[in-house]
């Protein structure tokens, strides 16, 4: 029997998802719906219980893709409705409580059991994640971080930081220096250069990849 391919994060709307196994904690990546949104499964490996960090679109895929295995908490990065269009149907599916901020909650579709920001920390069986508030392309946006893997943390970022920069603040250099002096004082700067970046579309990055084009980002404003 072949072993499974190499986790790449290379995932395309309708294609099949990718499977990561790292210590502690087993991640799903698959992208969903028009916009190419990326949706993650976290599995805790010794008890199967499952987190979900957005349920962006498709919730038949996503019910598929989870299959028996219990969905304990469902992480919405932030209120922008292509990162939750699956919400309703998958919470009435599974029961699974919803965790958000409390400044992009209200925005959200289905009543939000599990307010969080900076310090606050959410499990899915044995695992243990970290919520890091990043304001800027929404007032409340969150990303879920796993540091439970020696070689390397893992960052879920949303639409907050993707390869080649910060995500969209439409022009406002309010929400640009808020966004960027989050980034820079809550993952640039205590996170090493392994820690591995799953954003909200397209594929993977690591910091250590991205942060030497900080004072280019900076300087040009987006």
């Amino acid at each position: 029997m072949m072993g499974r391919m190499p986790y790449t994060g290379n995932v395309t709307a309708g294609g099949a998802a990718d499977v990561r196994e790292v210590p502690g904690l087993v991640i799903t990546k698959l992208s969903v719906g028009p916009m190419d949104n990326n949706a993650y499964f976290l599995r805790c490996p010794v008890t199967g219980e499952t987190l979900l960090v957005d349920a962006a679109d498709e919730p038949e895929r996503l019910l598929a893709e989870l299959g028996s295995r219990p969905l304990v908490r469902i992480v919405t990065t932030h209120q922008h409705r292509d990162h939750w269009q699956a919400l309703p149907a998958v919470v009435s599916a599974t029961g699974a409580p919803i965790a958000a901020h409390p400044l992009d909650a209200p925005g959200l579709p289905v009543p939000v059991a599990e307010l969080v920001g900076d310090g606050s920390t959410v499990t899915v069986g044995m695992v243990r994640l970290s919520i890091i508030h990043l304001e800027g392309h929404t007032p409340g946006g969150i990303a879920v971080l796993y540091e439970g893997d020696p070689e390397r943390p893992h960052l879920f970022t949303g639409d907050s930081l993707f390869p080649g920069g910060p995500g969209n603040t439409w022009g406002d250099p309010e929400r640009f220096a808020r966004l960027m002096d989050d980034l820079e004082r809550k993952v640039f700067g205590p996170l090493p250069d392994e820690t591995w970046v799953y954003p909200g579309h397209g594929r993977d990055t690591t910091l250590g990849a991205e942060r030497p084009s900080l004072p280019e980002w900076r300087a040009r404003g987006w």
